[in-house]
């Protein structure tokens, strides 16, 4: 084989890992904001239901759901601060 055959599939090979990597990484944290939204959202409706006797409910709307979506359980928990607070 040709020496420059040989450095041609190392190039291409080390691109296609290259490009592997930065297309998992996205994935993950879409994955990760994904799980934190299903989890959020969840501790957002056992909350609903259980303040439902205390007249405490947190609304589900665009911020609510961006809030929760990105932070996960300090989200709602934060929700909930502010909600006691304000």
């Amino acid at each position: 084989m040709n020496l420059s055959v040989i450095i041609a599939y190392i190039v291409g090979v080390s691109i296609v890992v290259l490009l592997g990597r930065l297309l998992v990484v996205p994935l993950k944290v879409v994955f990760r904001l994904i799980v934190n939204a299903i989890i959020g959202a969840g501790i957002l409706l056992v909350i609903n239901l259980v303040g439902a006797f205390w007249e405490f409910r947190i609304g589900i709307n665009p911020i609510t759901a961006l809030v929760v979506g990105l932070m996960g359980v300090p989200g709602v928990i934060l929700l909930i601060a502010l909600r006691l607070i304000l």
